[in-house]
């Protein structure tokens, strides 16, 4: 691909016109990592954090803005997600996440999975803010796809 889809050939923005594209099955997994204070770690493990379980709410929060994508991104496609998955991961450097989304549609799910792991990451924030400022968000990619034309792609690193 040597261009970018969403411009037209004057160079303004459009929304990608997938309506000869045929429908296959799509796959994708995104990942991401908050780093935390090792107190923090330690409260979210105790299940000492006052609002709740940071991690069930983040998993939560995850599928709902994978579902709510399209009116998040502007010029991606509203797409009927039939899976969606946020797992979190206690580490020594703080939580990972990774969320797989699927659907059967003329586009991918790559901005559902990175959406899901984007907001997992901010809730988590949200939820511990008040004894972890020092927080960080950050490494949010694409780990692997699958499906349409473009094919099977695995992050190497």
């Amino acid at each position: 691909m040597d261009q970018f889809s969403h411009w037209d050939d004057t160079g303004k923005v459009r929304m990608v016109d997938v309506t000869e594209k045929p429908a296959t099955a799509r796959v994708a997994r995104a990942g991401g990592l908050i780093r935390t204070s090792a107190a923090t770690l330690q409260l979210i493990q105790g299940e000492n954090i006052s609002k709740g379980n940071p991690l069930e709410i983040a998993r939560v929060a995850g599928i709902m803005a994978a579902k709510n994508t399209a009116q998040l991104i502007p010029l991606c496609h509203p797409l009927a997600l039939t899976h969606i998955d946020v797992r979190c991961r206690l580490t020594a450097e703080g939580i990972e996440l990774e969320a797989t989304a699927a659907a059967e549609g003329k586009t991918g799910v790559e901005m559902e999975a990175l959406t899901a792991v984007s907001v997992a990451a901010l809730t988590i924030y949200d939820m511990c803010k008040a004894v972890d400022r020092e927080m960080v968000i950050g490494e949010i990619c694409l780990l692997e796809k699958a499906g349409g034309r473009s094919g099977h792609y695995l992050r190497k690193t």
